[in-house]
């Protein structure tokens, strides 16, 4: 009998294995999501549908809005079927967040990679297109309208850092952009690691400065080899809003800085913020 359980029990966890590697990574990631507490939506934005991940919450004055990195869009050398990031650390920084947040998935990410209009060169060579920026900032500022926002705040992680600070200027509400570990010079940082060129999308670089309005915060790890201090000090920012953290690399330390770094967004934006 015992065997016969412990056979049991084997084929069950083998069974749980072979279903998640199995998975997408749009599942994957929608998993974790659910574990921190998130729900997940659909909202449009301007010619593209979003996912969201959420906590049910009461609106506020200020919305939090994350953006993730470029996750995978290539695999073996063709455009990946499934470009949905890998790694939930975004969703981890979030979850540490007590503001109203909502992370905006991109265009075609997160399951939505053969809905229309979707191709591989919006995750490719169009990542950071004005078809995707626009997109981004449409869903942005209708979430915030339906939350009742006057405010939003933008937090972007390696690409989407990139993202928020060519969206946030599009958007009437913001008030402050943070990036951690961006590439806000994409020629700078295609040339410095020999990668494919995104030849259909925008450069930060290449835009106006950012409003003078708003707060900005620009985090990089002292130890980030594949976005270094020089690549974000060239995008379209205060070079004072800069903050150089020695000890970092691209993705280490950052969930613990989180707690500190929002505490400093707070009182640079005041209110509720």
């Amino acid at each position: 009998m015992r065997r016969v359980a412990a056979e049991g029990a084997a084929l069950a966890l083998g069974l749980g294995l072979a279903a998640s590697a199995c998975a997408s990574p749009a599942d994957r990631f929608a998993q974790r999501a659910l574990a921190l507490g998130f729900q997940q939506s659909v909202v449009p934005g301007t010619g593209f549908a979003h996912v969201l991940f959420r906590r049910s919450g009461h609106p506020a004055g200020t919305l939090h809005v994350y953006l993730d990195g470029d996750g995978t869009p290539w695999l073996a050398g063709r455009p990946a079927a499934d470009p949905t990031p890998g790694r939930d650390l975004v969703l981890a920084l979030m979850a540490l967040d007590p503001a109203p947040s909502v992370y905006v998935g991109r265009p075609c990410y997160h399951g939505l990679a053969d809905t229309p209009p979707c191709a591989p060169t919006l995750w490719t060579s169009a990542r950071y297109s004005d078809a995707v920026v626009q997109s981004i900032a449409g869903a942005t500022a209708r979430l915030a309208r339906d939350a009742g926002a006057q405010r939003v705040v933008w937090l972007g992680y390696s690409g989407g850092g990139t993202l928020a600070v060519l969206a946030a200027p599009r958007v009437a509400a913001s008030v402050a952009v943070v990036t951690v570990a961006a590439n806000l010079d994409t020629d700078a940082w295609i040339e410095l690691h020999g990668f494919r060129p995104l030849t259909a999308s925008l450069n930060p670089a290449r835009q106006r400065q950012l409003p003078a309005g708003l707060f900005q915060r620009h985090y990089v790890g002292g130890r980030d080899r594949l976005v270094p201090e020089g690549v974000v000090r060239r995008g379209p920012i205060d070079g004072n809003s800069v903050r150089v953290v020695p000890d970092c690399d691209h993705d280490s330390c950052w969930k613990a800085l989180w707690p500190a770094i929002l505490e400093e967004v707070r009182r640079g934006v005041g209110g509720d913020g």
